[in-house]
């Protein structure tokens, strides 16, 4: 029967993990890195609100946005834009206008989206 011996000299062992480390690291900042044609479209959701919000950012629904006075502006996530401006009007108030990927609410929409 043949065996192999998989097991490093103690000088290479440091090597090896060092290497490994350096690896993952590069590997999981290419995967969580946004690829170069989402960094150059901007924000997905575009949000302007009827007050300027508390904070410079709000956490609406599991979603980051990015706010200056009343214009705010959020990456994409994974529910309708309505029920993603329901949150974000739900945490900061009126919603006067709100955009997902170029594209406006219409006026019932964004009236649904602020309660009413």
């Amino acid at each position: 029967m043949l065996r192999m011996n998989l097991s490093l000299s103690q000088s290479a062992r440091p090597i090896a993990i060092v290497a490994a480390l350096g690896w993952t690291a590069l590997t999981f900042g290419t995967a969580l890195a946004p690829s170069p044609a989402q960094a150059a479209q901007g924000p997905f959701y575009q949000a302007e609100l009827a007050s300027a919000a508390g904070n410079n950012v709000v956490v609406a629904g599991g979603v980051a946005w990015h706010c200056a006075e009343t214009a705010c502006t959020a990456d994409r996530a994974t529910s309708r834009p309505e029920i993603v401006c329901a949150r974000l009007a739900k945490k900061a108030g009126d919603v006067t206008s709100f955009s997902a990927d170029g594209k406006a609410l219409d006026e019932a929409k964004l009236a649904r989206c602020n309660g009413n």
